[in-house]
């Protein structure tokens, strides 16, 4: 067992990057700065500038924002702006109300809120909103301004504009309490008292309810609905892989097309909390595991999560359903009764597979992307209990596993920015 004051560190960690959020992390962190720099300001804003990192940006244009029935950032930073509540961080417009919603709509009508690229930054996560309100003295015409900056991740608001940054001083992620590597969060998950990281079984009661809810309404593509129905079913089988598929899927249905749904998110993403817990879940429970061993699966998911996007950053061109699951094909490896040289394989099988998926922002057809990443973890996760894992002599894959998972890192964070900037460029020059 590992020491006190290490197991500490890791669950402070975990405490950190495993939260509640509502609807998509990208427009909610915009109508969360939108809300403190309102609550500055000390009165609703009458004008409303927000200047967005280029990731922030993809991110936000195309997906639901929840209780709304609209999309992107527009209608995301006046609700911030009329009903949003710092204090709630990444469930910032839970207060939301009819009433609310059409003064929100109502501001947007009047072209209030101006939204633009933040200029000659590297930092991929910036939201910076210059929130204005008329001011009767001295001078008529005068504007009382208020400013609130948010970098690195979803909530850390910092104190300065960033304009430009230079390449040798960065925000990027926040520095992390601990590094970690495999080992370290397989010995952590498996030996540490169960009491202390019990707590992590909330992901499977925010998850697993927001897939149940996705089926009292028909969100995004309905994917998770799909594939629950009898053509479906006659194709994949009534079997645990077509139930762990539409459990994911159904969940991403309704966060990505704006169900009032609270998901736990992991590294400021609702979908990797999705794709890192309803895998894990679904499978315990028709596989009979133990709830220790649920809780254990599920520890070793979300941290295995948490380690692989240190090195990869909160915002990256490589899609988070990848690294979501390779924890789930871990935590899946583990219920299957594997040890740790079979969860070395399972993710040595899955850098063999998906890297290189990029990420076209958040929107209702990431559930397809999820649906493929879980499929290959179980996969992943079978190959490894055969005693079957992709070598070193093939593609990216190191014999260290940890090598392995930088390799996709590096990829990830440095070797996809031409292509990051082509998504964005493609995303922001269509006829839609």
């Amino acid at each position: 067992m590992l020491d006190k004051e290490t197991r500490e560190r890791i669950i402070a960690l975990v405490h950190e990057e495993v939260v509640p959020a509502i609807g998509c992390t990208e427009p909610m962190c915009v109508a969360l700065c939108t809300a403190k720099a309102t609550e500055k300001l000390g009165r609703r804003p009458a004008h409303i500038t927000a200047l967005l990192s280029a990731n922030i940006l993809k991110n936000a244009m195309g997906v639901g924002i929840p209780g709304t029935g609209m999309t992107g950032l527009p209608i995301a930073i006046a609700l911030g702006a009329i009903v949003g509540k710092s204090e709630y961080q990444l469930e910032v417009l839970k207060d939301l109300t009819p009433d609310a919603l059409e003064e929100a709509k109502r501001f947007v009508s009047e072209n209030r809120i101006n939204i633009q690229l933040k200029e000659g930054i590297t930092e991929k996560l910036y939201v910076e909103i210059i929130v204005a309100y008329p001011q009767p003295l001295p001078k008529e015409g005068e504007m009382k301004t208020a400013t609130a900056i948010i970098a690195g991740s979803h909530t850390h608001f910092v104190e300065e504009p960033i304009s430009p940054i230079s390449p040798m001083s960065p925000i990027g992620p926040m520095s992390s309490p601990i590094d970690l590597n495999l080992r370290l969060v397989y010995d952590f998950a498996t030996t540490a008292p169960l009491d202390e990281i019990r707590f992590i079984e909330e992901t499977r009661t925010y998850n697993m309810n927001a897939a149940r809810e996705a089926l009292k309404g028909n969100y995004g593509h309905n994917l998770g609905k799909t594939i629950d129905r009898p053509l479906s079913k006659g194709i994949f089988g009534n079997s645990i892989f077509c139930h762990i598929i539409a459990r994911t899927a159904s969940a991403c249905d309704a966060r990505m097309g704006g169900a009032m749904i609270p998901v736990m998110s992991n590294s400021g993403s609702g979908n990797q909390g999705i794709c890192a817990t309803n895998p894990v879940c679904v499978y315990a429970k028709e596989n009979e595991n133990t709830e220790e061993e649920l809780i254990r699966a599920l520890m070793l998911s979300h941290l295995t999560a948490i380690y692989i996007k240190q090195s990869l950053g909160t915002l990256s061109a490589l899609c988070g359903c990848v690294v979501a699951s390779i924890g789930s094909s871990v935590g899946i490896t583990y219920l299957m009764g594997g040890d740790y040289d079979r969860i070395c394989a399972s993710v040595k099988n899955m850098v063999a597979n998906l890297t290189g998926m990029i990420c076209d922002g958040a929107k209702p057809s990431c559930s397809l992307k999820i649906t493929s990443g879980v499929s290959t973890a179980v996969l992943s996760a079978l190959l490894s209990m055969e005693g079957k894992c992709v070598s070193s002599q093939e593609g990216i894959v190191d014999d260290s596993v940890d090598k392995s998972i930088r390799n996709l890192t590096a990829i990830g964070a440095n070797g996809m920015g031409p292509t990051d900037e082509m998504v964005l460029r493609i995303m922001t020059t269509k006829g839609c």
